[in-house]
């Protein structure tokens, strides 16, 4: 099963229409959520034409309730079928392939009978860096995936891209070298970014071992020790920054788009002393930033890491704000204890449970 992730409907179909050439005995599923009338399109084909057509009212117009209503049991039923050797998924736009691997991974039932090949997501060539790095909300484009979905075009799009194991970049102008050093600069060093939807091949992608969700489950980690990105190419920069020390949260608060609101692709992980056990989790892109609480720090050393990419100069500003924000280490040292009833990221975090 191969399964077909992005922000743009038409990349996403000469991405799945290559891959149904090329697959051997494949059947197609694509999958389209319609907010505004609550329901769950279905087009299941293959190299004869359409198999099935169908639309399902849906509960909550949402990517959950689609995967556990339809998508799933649709794939799971097709890999019984036993018409055809492969299934190539063209998930709703906006939704990650991240859910279905990890139903797989939890369900051995399924499991059996449904094996995630590889992930491909799919950009056009010509607006990579307005989807990586711009400010559009999917709402804004009209392909929000729920009613309530605010999402970032660039936060989805660079998260699909990081989970990838090919990406292919399709259609457009725009600067093909630019655009495909940034694909490169965030996806996982291992994973091809195939520049042309004409020379994306599915059968070396069924014939090799497949989708590895933990190996990346582990790369997409916040708190990973190496850095989140390779090493850039021309017209692409990328920094990374990184302390023991945490940040203070109320001048944090005051100045969060010091390092968030810009064009570029940021994320990692920060401490508080107000949270000292916590590592927090940190991602952006294009502005939009998501603040969240990830797990316990454990045995390991605390820190705060952040990674930036971006295109073009690299802003002079980031390494300096960053140290800026940073408590001093004479206000952390061993005996110091921080006490606050609240530190302003209650609406991200939830409430204080313990301080420093």
């Amino acid at each position: 099963m191969l399964l077909v992730t992005g922000v743009d409907p038409d990349a996403m179909a000469a991405a799945q229409l290559a891959l149904l050439w090329d697959a051997p005995q494949a059947v197609a599923v694509r999958h389209r959520i319609d907010v505004g009338r609550g329901v769950l399109e279905r087009v299941v084909s293959d190299l004869t034409g359409v198999v099935e057509h169908q639309e399902t009212e849906l509960e909550h117009a949402c990517v959950s309730c689609a995967l556990r209503e339809d998508v799933l049991p649709t794939l799971d039923r097709l890999a019984r079928d036993g018409r055809w050797r492969s299934i190539v998924v063209q998930l709703p736009v906006g939704a990650e392939a991240d859910q279905v691997c990890t139903v797989l991974a939890r369900d051995p039932r399924l499991a059996r009978r449904l094996r995630v090949a590889a992930v491909v997501t799919a950009l056009d060539h010509g607006t990579v860096v307005a989807d990586l790095l711009g400010d559009d909300t999917l709402a804004d484009r009209e392909l929000g995936t729920s009613a309530d979905d605010d999402r970032g075009v660039g936060d989805v799009a660079c998260a699909m891209v990081e989970h990838a194991d090919v990406v292919v970049l399709t259609g457009g102008a725009g600067d093909a070298g630019v655009a495909a050093t940034l694909v490169r600069t965030l996806a996982r060093p291992d994973v091809p970014v195939v520049e042309d939807a004409a020379r994306l091949e599915a059968a070396p992608l069924v014939a090799r071992p497949p989708h590895r969700h933990g190996r990346t489950v582990a790369w997409g980690s916040h708190v990973r020790e190496v850095p989140f990105v390779a090493a850039p190419g021309p017209g692409v920069w990328s920094l990374e920054l990184r302390a023991d020390l945490p940040f203070h949260p109320d001048r944090l608060v005051e100045d969060l788009e010091s390092l968030a609101a810009g064009p570029w692709r940021t994320r990692g992980c920060f401490w508080l002393p107000t949270r000292p056990d916590r590592a927090l989790l940190w991602e952006g892109a294009g502005g939009h930033l998501s603040i969240g609480d990830g797990e316990a720090w454990g045995a390991r050393p605390r820190r705060t890491h952040l990674t930036f990419v971006g295109v073009g100069e690299r802003p002079a500003h980031l390494p300096a704000t960053f140290e800026s924000l940073l408590v001093p280490a004479a206000a952390v040292g061993p005996g110091i204890r921080w006490t606050a009833a609240e530190d302003g990221f209650e609406p991200w975090l939830g409430p204080i449970r313990r301080v420093a």
